[in-house]
């Protein structure tokens, strides 16, 4: 059957019309006669070029050694500077151009650019003791580079590192970006507002969800489907939720270990030194430092089935 081109034409020119009206009617989804966002490709570029400056010879680089990784990370660094400062520069200008439209965006964009390069080496350092507690709290972990390679909680906590230093420097939307670029990956949600001490392990990770004012000490261990969240929230004079970082999520002192799907939640919860949260539990009230919080046994119930009745049941599951 042959296409009525004229009828197509007429069509698509409404559907057109109609999405453009669209466009006034709901003005929270669009981003029209503004200066340019940053560019999620881009960001995600940038997360992946500050990752290879952490961990050299496990990215798209390979034969890297001591001899070339100079040169290599000279290279990479100076291009990084400049797509990061422009993407930084964006960010503030759209937060801010209201407020104070004589600032030099772009200036500001390359000092918070430069300041995060400058931080580098002082992350490393962290994610090597985050990778030795990986190793000492797995078992089945037969090496340091297997950890780094294959594990997905450690690359969840790089990049929150990296974007909890764009977040201490007030950066907008790339921190949340570059942690979602993460939590899209590997199924752990880290917010970068967070404050997390080093030699952090989560095993397993799916699940995991920690939250913008959650602060967190050393050597801390959590299990997949952890959440550290907020069991209310403040709201104004009219009922509406106040948006801010006002404390809201636990505190976990040093080597707290939480097992999987435990749920802890409040602002003034605080899970003392050395405690360990079993699976399963809600928490909304601190505990005390080297308790331990579990369940009772549950009662499971064991029924007895027949050939036929087994065979019949494999047919729902």
């Amino acid at each position: 059957m042959a296409v009525d081109l004229d009828l197509k034409e007429a069509e698509l020119q409404s559907v057109a019309e109609q999405l453009v009206e669209s466009y006034s009617a709901c003005g929270r989804l669009h981003h029209l006669g503004h200066e340019p966002l940053p560019s999620r490709e881009a960001v995600a570029e940038i997360t992946a070029e500050l990752t290879e400056l952490l961990f050299p010879g496990f990215g798209r680089r390979q034969n890297l050694h001591h001899a070339n990784i100079g040169r290599h990370v000279g290279i990479l660094i100076e291009t990084l500077h400049d797509k990061l400062a422009l993407q930084l520069a964006r960010a503030l200008k759209h937060e801010h151009c209201d407020e104070a439209p004589e600032s030099d965006f772009e200036a500001e964009g390359q000092a918070k650019a430069m300041e995060l390069l400058r931080r580098l080496p002082d992350i490393r350092r962290i994610l090597e003791d985050d990778v030795e507690a990986a190793y000492r709290g797995d078992p089945a972990a037969q090496s340091h580079l297997e950890i780094v390679f294959c594990y997905p909680g450690l690359e969840a906590i790089s990049v929150y590192r990296l974007a909890h230093v764009l977040y201490e420097l007030r950066v907008p939307y790339i921190p949340r970006m570059m942690t979602e670029l993460a939590h899209s990956r590997t199924g752990i949600d880290i917010h970068p507002g967070a404050t997390i001490g080093e030699g952090f392990f989560i095993d397993h990770g799916t699940g995991v969800v920690i939250g913008e004012t959650c602060r967190i000490g050393k050597e801390v261990r959590l299990y997949q489907g952890v959440t550290l969240g907020s069991l209310s929230f403040d709201r104004d004079e009219s009922g509406d939720l106040v948006h801010g970082s006002y404390k809201r999520h636990p505190t976990l002192k040093d080597r707290v270990v939480v097992y999987a799907n435990a749920t802890i939640l409040g602002g003034k919860t605080e899970i003392g030194e050395g405690a360990v949260i079993g699976s399963n539990v809600w928490i909304t009230k601190s505990v005390e430092p080297y308790a331990v919080v579990v369940l009772d046994n549950p009662q499971h119930k064991v029924k007895a089935r027949s050939r036929p009745e087994q065979e019949a049941m494999m047919y729902f599951i």
